[in-house]
C-alpha cells in the first residue's frame, strides 16, 4: 500500500493546522486518522463537519454507536472499530451493545436491531432499500429523518473507513486494548 503521510501540527499543510488544533482540543491528542486526513484540508474539514452534524441528529448515544459500528464492522475497519468502542465507553454506551456490534451477535433491543439491520440494508443496496425494508424500519419506530441520518452516518464512516484501509492507519495506542478482527464463522 501507499505510504500515506501522517501529519502533526508542524508538518500539516497550513489549511489543516487549525483543523488539527480543533482535533487536539476535542480529543486531548491527535487521532491517527486525523493526522492522515490532514494531507487534504478539505477531506479533514468535511469529515469533522459530518461528525459534528451526526452528533446533532436525534439518535441517542446507543443509536449513534449502532450506526457507526455497524458500518465499521461491515467495512472491517481495523482502526474505527476499536476507536468507536472507546468512544462508546466515553458516551456511556453499555458493553453489551458494543460487544454485540463487534461480535455481530443480537443487540439487546428489537429497536436497535432494526437500526443495525436497516443500516446494513442501506449499505448492501447502495442506498436503494426496498419498500418493505423501509416499512420495517418505520414500524420499529424510526422516521424519515432517521433514514436520512443513517445516510449521514454512512457518509461520515465511508470517509474514515476507506482512508484507514488505503493508508493502513495505525490504531491509536489508547485503543490498542480494544483491537478488533472480524470473527470467522465456522462452516455449517
Amino acid at each position: 500500500m501507499a505510504n500515506f503521510p501522517s501529519h502533526d501540527l508542524e508538518t500539516a499543510p497550513e489549511a489543516s493546522k487549525p483543523l488539527l488544533e480543533k482535533s487536539q482540543a476535542a480529543f486531548g491528542r491527535l487521532p491517527g486518522l486525523h493526522k492522515v486526513m490532514a494531507e487534504s484540508p478539505q477531506h479533514l474539514e468535511g469529515y469533522q463537519v459530518l461528525h459534528q452534524l451526526f452528533l446533532q441528529t436525534e439518535f441517542d448515544n446507543d443509536e449513534k454507536t449502532v450506526v457507526w459500528q455497524t458500518i465499521n464492522v461491515e467495512n472491517e475497519c481495523h482502526y474505527c472499530v476499536p476507536a468507536h468502542t472507546g468512544i462508546a465507553k466515553m458516551m456511556k454506551v453499555s458493553d453489551d451493545i458494543s460487544n454485540a456490534l463487534r461480535d455481530e451477535t443480537p443487540l439487546p433491543s428489537a429497536k436497535l436491531e432494526a437500526l443495525r439491520t436497516f443500516t446494513l440494508q442501506v449499505m448492501e443496496t447502495r442506498g436503494n432499500p426496498t419498500e418493505a425494508q423501509l416499512q420495517a424500519f418505520f414500524d420499529a419506530g424510526y422516521s424519515h429523518r432517521a433514514v436520512l441520518d443513517v445516510v449521514l452516518g454512512l457518509a461520515q464512516k465511508t470517509m474514515s473507513n476507506y482512508v484507514n484501509h488505503m493508508a493502513q492507519t495505525p490504531v491509536d495506542e489508547v485503543f490498542h486494548p480494544l483491537a478488533w478482527k472480524r470473527k470467522v464463522s465456522e462452516p455449517a
